[in-house]
């Protein structure tokens, strides 16, 4: 099917993926259709295979790009070099990326079930490293006798669930600004683990 002129795969890709993604989160994988989509971006139903193979690829995609998007935000972030420090990064680093995000950061957490084997080994494995990243960070803690979490593991999927949460009730302009919320998580975080 050829592309209908005037139409920019550098615009309507983007638009495309930036549909997909307030439809997923909104209404859920499985009830956006490859039709409402497009009605939402305004082309031919047809012209959204010219961006992607299928519906679960555009899922995918979403996905992963949301995952290369933290991990690599996250290794530009300045941290100090101390466990204390690095936690305390991770944290307000977590909860001011994933702010910006809700979207994302939702269709990461509750849609991941509709992805084939393959596409999901694969967000897996971001998600893993981006967990090892914290894990390492209280393992290095634990060896400095700063933090006394009598299981890393665990503590990792505690503390981002913890704060991955926050996507789901903060609202720019409410009662708490993001820097508070920060403040908040980062000492309940740190009471937490802490020896």
């Amino acid at each position: 099917m050829a592309r209908k002129m005037g139409s920019h795969s550098e615009i309507t890709g983007p638009r495309i993926r930036a549909a997909a993604l307030k439809l997923f989160a909104r209404h859920g994988f499985a009830a956006v259709s490859m039709r409402q989509i497009a009605a939402e971006v305004g082309v031919q139903a047809g012209a959204l295979y010219l961006y992607t193979p299928d519906k679960e690829t555009l899922l995918f995609d979403l996905l992963k790009e949301h995952m290369d998007e933290l991990l690599a935000a996250w290794r530009a972030e300045p941290r100090g070099t101390a466990p204390l420090a690095r936690l305390e990064a991770f944290v307000r680093f977590h909860i001011r990326h994933n702010l910006d995000r809700p979207d994302a950061v939702f269709l990461s957490y509750m849609e991941l079930r509709n992805l084939g084997p393959a596409n999901f080994a694969a967000i897996e494995a971001l998600r893993r490293d981006y967990e090892d990243q914290l894990e390492a960070i209280l393992r290095d803690g634990a060896i400095a006798g700063t933090f006394a979490a009598p299981d890393t593991k665990i503590a990792t999927l505690a503390i981002i669930a913890m704060l991955t949460g926050v996507t789901t009730w903060y609202r720019e302009g409410g009662r708490l600004s993001r820097d508070r919320v920060g403040d908040i998580y980062w000492d309940m975080v740190r009471r937490a683990v802490c020896a």
